[in-house]
């Protein structure tokens, strides 16, 4: 049996803090971003490109240098404090900008912040990868690639183990700072155990490497403690740019994202991840606020709509004020959902009596979970169901607004139900982007119900229900109703059915949203200007409409384009670039792929042409060097759609990004195992054109069953598909390295710039397919557009390898 290299524990610690790094940066910028997944392709992109930088300048300095354990101890020495002042560079990033609290950055601000805040940490794990296959290179005494296979396996393994424990353990016990830490201290320990054998492994480790190692770890270990001071101390430093004029009350960390809690006078404000979740007085408030009004409104208005509202489900909403108000109504029965138990905990601090009443009432059933999840496996019935989520700002939000969500709705509404929606508006819905996103979440709203009425000014409310007579415009109904219930409301009053009832502006809302978006060109004209003399807003629809356009007013979980729509009216609200930005990108046509596949397929063929017989063969490198930045994007844009898709279904992303990226991993580790346990042609252009073909298959079946996984019936259902799925693209991707590496290896002989070449070219394909999935492909054309890039640029690897092997 063969002794166990002394630096596998170096190779396993790389995957372990390149996992937990890349995690918790990536939840730390989400927070900057407001949450914003469209961020997540656009990060995952920078971190690869870093560390592809970083393959590059490993592959130069272990190609000129044997000191290679030298090499990794200051690597290692560095590592550590990059970790944790990155993390708290995230924390002051939003300041560098010039951006008015609470807006959200632009596309280029986004992209330049990634870049420059994971610069030091990519580049210094990259070069661990090309030097720790060196090492292992020199241990096992050859001059292939096989000791990159081993690495990148043995990093597959350690990113395992790194997600696992960050999602099952280390999520929940420590902070940003004490993760990152804990990590740079087992890399700092790796390299001291591998430097205690220095046979077979180059030039042994030198007194002054061990020292400095060992002055790392005593510092590491002894400020450990200091670590939750430096984790406060960053948190008011961000919140300083996010709203300088609150005070930072508290911040908890909770599976789904960093909860904060700011007060400003008497308002006290609650965020998820950097977004506003909701808004309310404190305890010592003498008078309703606004935002308790809106809550209010929203509440009063949906139960009066319904002549005995039994039982009523309200997802989100309750701690805001909507909670209190539903049971000023003579319901029997109200069924609260709340996602985030550590939110609901941390608001009975701060929350004034009555809403802290309305939770300790026997009438309410608080249920903390996923509200899309409860009412996908619920089979209760209620007569009035309230969505009062914030807007689609992120994806998570968006599920509350798409066809599916809905549906399920509609489905769990009683006899003469009614579904209340609400979002936010302008007077008058004048502006582009506001009628875009609010008269996509009235088409589809249509899709589904028969009858539908929008109320509301500065904030909409969509009245949808089956029943003929169920929604009602008379404001004398509904005071009738009201008074007759006894309600008595301080934010409410019945002057605000009249007031929000008045005939011409309810006309007017209600005829713009329901003739925007049947232009071809309607999101970029904005909404016509209707007539003089304006039909009663309940009155059908009239014959002569246009169809709607689908493609960009239906919201699907599958393509979320209300979330799109959102994220411009939030730009032009606040008055930042990203509506501009954004608004190129809807500019995008499927066909334009067509035109860079020809160019490369036809350079191939021309190099093949004038080859003639020479040993060097360009047309094959360019060929294999294609398979390997093809599989790098196509296996990122298929993990970023599946990451979309499953939070579509699922809504747990931020709990399970570290699993989910486990498995992915698994799948690799053993792809590459195996073909380097069973193949022997390895360099065979053929068996690579086999892959490619394989890759494109298997996206374009995930393509046609992806939307069928909507019609799982549980949880537990969408999650084994999805870490199927998950598993096989890592197995087709981890099969596809060591092919790659030996083919490179066979044209030119050079074993490290084989491997680095091949890794940094994979991470420069996966950076492209994480930003074109994330910010263009999924949210625009669709989530199963980016299986169906990922087919096209597979099969075209497949065709050139074809080409260069004839």
């Amino acid at each position: 049996m063969k002794p166990v290299p002394a630096h596998l524990g170096s190779v396993l610690m790389l995957g372990v803090v390149s996992q937990l790094a890349q995690v918790v940066m990536l939840r730390e910028l989400l927070m900057v971003f407001h949450g914003n997944e469209l961020s997540i392709g656009i990060i995952l992109a920078a971190w690869l490109i870093w560390v592809g930088v970083g393959t590059g300048v490993g592959t130069v300095l272990a190609e000129r240098s044997e000191r290679i354990l030298a090499l990794l101890a200051l690597n290692a020495v560095v590592l550590l404090p990059v970790l944790a002042s990155s993390v708290l560079a995230s924390r002051a990033l939003r300041g560098i900008f010039e951006v008015v609290p609470g807006a959200y950055l632009a596309l280029t601000d986004i992209v330049l912040g990634s870049l420059l805040l994971l610069l030091p940490v990519g580049v210094l794990l990259g070069m661990q990868f090309v030097l720790l296959a060196k090492l292992w290179r020199l241990h096992d005494r050859n001059d292939d690639t096989l000791g990159a296979g081993k690495t990148y396996i043995g990093e597959a393994l350690g990113n395992i183990i790194g997600g696992m424990a960050f999602s099952l353990l280390l999520v929940h016990y420590l902070n940003a700072f004490e993760v990152v830490v804990l990590a740079g201290l087992l890399v700092v320990l790796a390299v001291l155990w591998a430097g205690r054998r220095t046979t077979g492994m180059g030039a042994p480790l030198a007194r002054t490497g061990r020292l400095a190692l060992l002055g790392v770890l005593f510092v590491g270990i002894l400020g450990f403690g200091a670590l939750p001071i430096l984790n406060d101390y960053g948190h008011r430093v961000q919140w300083r740019s996010i709203a300088p004029e609150h005070e930072l009350l508290e911040v908890r960390q909770s599976r789904h994202g960093n909860i904060s809690i700011a007060r400003r006078d008497d308002q006290l404000s609650f965020y998820r991840s950097g977004h506003l979740m909701f808004a309310a007085a404190g305890p010592d408030a003498a008078s309703a606020h606004f935002e308790e009004q809106e809550a209010a409104v929203f509440a009063h208005f949906g139960l009066t709509q319904h002549p005995y509202p039994k039982r009523v489900l309200l997802i989100g909403g309750g701690l805001r004020g909507t909670l209190g108000e539903i049971l000023k109504h003579p319901v029997d029965r109200v069924d609260y959902v709340e996602l985030d138990e550590v939110l609901t905990e941390a608001a009975r601090h701060y929350l004034g009596t009555a809403t802290l009443a309305a939770l300790a009432s026997p009438r309410v059933h608080l249920i903390h979970r996923d509200g899309r999840l409860f009412l996908k496996e619920s089979r209760a019935q209620w007569d009035v169901i309230l969505v009062d989520v914030p807007d689609p700002a992120t994806a998570v939000l968006n599920r509350f607004y798409t066809t599916e969500f809905f549906a399920e709705a509609r489905a769990r509404l009683a006899d003469g139900g009614l579904l209340v929606v609400n979002s936010v508006s302008t007077p008058g819905l004048r502006g582009r982007t506001v009628a875009n996103r609010n008269a996509t979440v009235r088409h589809t709203l249509a899709r589904h119900f028969e009858q539908m009425l929008v109320v509301g000014d500065h904030s909409l409310i969509y009245l949808a229900s089956d029943s003929p007579d169920a929604i009602s415009a008379a404001p004398e109904r509904l005071i009738e109703r009201y008074r007759a219930r006894e309600v008595r409301s301080q934010a409410f009053s019945p002057g605000h059915f009249a007031l929000l009832l008045e005939p011409g502006q309810l006309a007017r809302v209600n005829w713009v949203l329901r003739h925007h978006g049947r232009d071809p060109e309607a999101h970029r004209t904005g909404p016509p200007s209707p007539p003089l003399r304006l039909t009663a807003p309940l009155k059908p629809t009239v014959d002569d409409l246009e169809s709607v356009n689908e493609h960009l007013f239906i919201n699907s979980d599958f393509r979320p384009v209300g979330y799109f729509h959102t994220l411009m009216f939030w730009g032009d609200l606040t008055g930042s670039r990203t509506a501009e930005q954004l608004g190129r990108l809807l500019d995008v046509r499927p066909g334009w792929i067509a035109l860079p596949a020809v160019l490369v397929l036809g350079l191939i063929a021309l190099l093949r042409l004038t080859r003639q017989g020479r040993a060097r063969a360009p047309d094959r490198q360019l060929a294999v060097g294609l398979a390997v930045f093809t599989t790098g994007l196509s296996t990122m844009a298929m993990q970023v759609a599946l990451l979309f898709a499953f939070q579509s279904l699922y809504g747990f992303v931020y709990e399970m990004l570290g699993l989910i990226v486990a498995i992915f991993m698994a799948g690799l580790a053993g792809g590459t195992a195996l073909t380097q346990a069973r193949v022997r042609l390895r360099a065979s252009l053929g068996l690579l054109a086999g892959v490619q073909g394989a890759i494109a298959l298997f996206a374009l079946l995930i393509a046609l069953l992806l939307p069928l996984t909507a019609q799982l019936p549980s949880a537990n259902a969408v999650f084994v598909c999805f870490a199927a799925l998950t598993f096989i693209g890592g197995v087709l991707n981890g099969v596809d390295f060591p092919l790659t590496a030996a083919a490179f290896s066979a044209a030119n002989q050079r074993p490290e710039r084989s491997a680095g070449m091949v890794y940094g070219i994979e991470l420069f394909g996966a950076c492209t397919g994480a930003a074109l999935a994330s910010v263009l492909i999924a949210p625009i054309l669709g989530i199963v557009a980016c299986f169906l890039l990922a087919a096209i640029v597979n099969g075209t690897a497949l065709v050139a390898l074809m080409i260069a092997r004839r």
